[in-house]
């Protein structure tokens, strides 16, 4: 929680940074490089084709050569493309860079997820899912001081300003890709940060709760396919997709829906921005903590849904100014959905197959992020508007929303690992089931 979480939330930031910041940029490629609303949508949305296409392979790559290596690749890979985005000529080499981005970072948020499902008992991965996912929020809330500034170097050794953003940001996931391959370790047992009585009963709690999911989901092993055609796999990719329908809609246009509040320039919007990102940051932690500490995520679930649902709607029907409340309010919602819903695919799914299904449901599920950049685009270049696009969103969160009592946590199933119902801990360190 110490060593390892806070490098993952730093990557999480250059992750989101990097294949995020052309929000900023929006506007100087229209004007440089004749990127209109569609074209920029089309090519926002690209980068989720490609993460789509690339995610499962690079999940089962990274079984093959280890967190260590694969998770520092993804990182490095991603600078490296992400600061070619300087060389963007047009339409065309601009769609190529944003595909390419998607492959180089397919495959970074299930290696996480499955890393920390190998080091983490149940009890600690909610809390660790918000701390390390605040990265994003990090990056959401950054990327604006940081972006204005480097676009305000326009002109500096004869780079445009958009350059310049591109360039700097790539360099820093570059350096930390490089930093990653030193720090992290692949396995428990690799660890020379942990004593051997700590390996062990760590290791020991794990197994105890791998052997609890064998029990209840049986001795054998389900394929690929099988995955594929679980109800309820289905039913977490339909919530995740539309949870990520409503992160990467706003990663992408919120600065274009600030931009409509009078007397805004590139600095302003950029501060203007991140007040979202900074609300939704305290919600994340919140309700992991609660989550956690009830493991009772569910109904968090499904009242994060509807607030996603409320406060988009309510943005597009309000003034600028009130539509970035209501823009905050549903940030609080979307964005604090990911530490208590992965918890649950995590103690749901069968667990020779985990790290197969998160790159399932998160592969399937980011299309959302080529669905709705691109719709806010079509939509903006036929009305002028977002509106219709908030709506949108609205409605889809409302349905997932609903979607969401259908999920089944297996409640009763490991009664060890809630302390709520069960306040009598083991002395181990590591709550495993009695």
């Amino acid at each position: 929680m110490r060593r390892v979480i806070p490098l993952f939330a730093i990557m999480m930031m250059c992750n989101q940074l990097n294949r995020s910041n052309i929000g900023y940029a929006e506007s100087h490629l229209e004007a440089d490089l004749g990127i209109g609303a569609t074209a920029y949508g089309l090519g926002a949305g690209l980068f989720f084709i490609a993460y789509f296409i690339f995610e499962v392979p690079s999940n089962l790559l990274m079984k093959r050569f280890g967190p260590k290596i694969w998770l520092s690749r993804i990182c490095v890979s991603w600078g490296i493309v992400s600061a070619c985005m300087l060389f963007a000529q047009g339409p065309t080499s601009f769609y190529v860079l944003r595909f390419l981005l998607g492959m180089a970072e397919a495959g970074f948020v299930p290696a996480v997820l499955y890393y920390l499902a190998t080091w983490l008992p149940n009890a600690y991965r909610g809390r660790a899912n918000a701390r390390y996912a605040v990265g994003a929020l990090v990056a959401f809330s950054l990327s604006g001081p940081l972006s204005g500034p480097l676009l305000g170097m326009d002109g500096t050794l004869g780079l445009r300003g958009w350059q310049w953003m591109f360039l700097v940001e790539g360099a820093m996931s570059v350096a930390i890709g490089v930093f990653a391959f030193f720090r992290l370790d692949s396995r428990i047992e690799d660890a020379r940060w942990l004593n051997a009585d700590e390996k062990r009963e760590l290791t020991a709690a794990i197994d105890a709760e791998d052997a609890a999911y064998l029990n209840r989901h049986g001795d054998d092993r389900p394929t690929f396919w099988s995955v594929l055609r679980d109800p309820k796999i289905l039913l977490f990719v339909f919530v995740y997709f539309s949870v990520q329908m409503s992160i990467y809609a706003n990663t992408f246009w919120l600065p274009s829906i600030v931009r409509d509040i009078k007397g805004t320039n590139d600095v302003t919007v950029g501060l203007l921005s991140s007040v979202p990102w900074v609300f939704a940051m305290a919600a994340m932690f919140v309700l992991a903590r609660i989550g956690d500490r009830t493991d009772r995520r569910k109904p968090l679930l499904i009242g994060a849904l509807v607030a996603a649902a409320v406060g988009s709607y309510l943005a597009a029907v309000a003034s600028p100014w009130l539509a970035l409340v209501m823009l905050t309010v549903a940030a609080m919602g979307f964005k604090s959905i990911s530490p208590i819903f992965w918890p649950i695919v995590q103690r749901t799914v069968h667990p020779m197959v985990i790290g197969v299904a998160i790159a399932v449901i998160n592969s399937i599920a980011n299309l959302g992020g080529f669905v709705a950049p691109y719709g806010f685009g079509v939509v903006k270049q036929q009305t002028g508007s977002t509106q219709w696009g908030l709506i949108g969103l609205a409605v889809f969160s409302l349905i997932a929303a609903l979607a969401s009592f259908l999920i089944r946590e297996n409640e009763d199933e490991n009664p060890g690992l809630s302390r709520k119902r069960n306040p009598q801990r083991p002395h181990s360190k590591y709550p495993h089931p009695s």
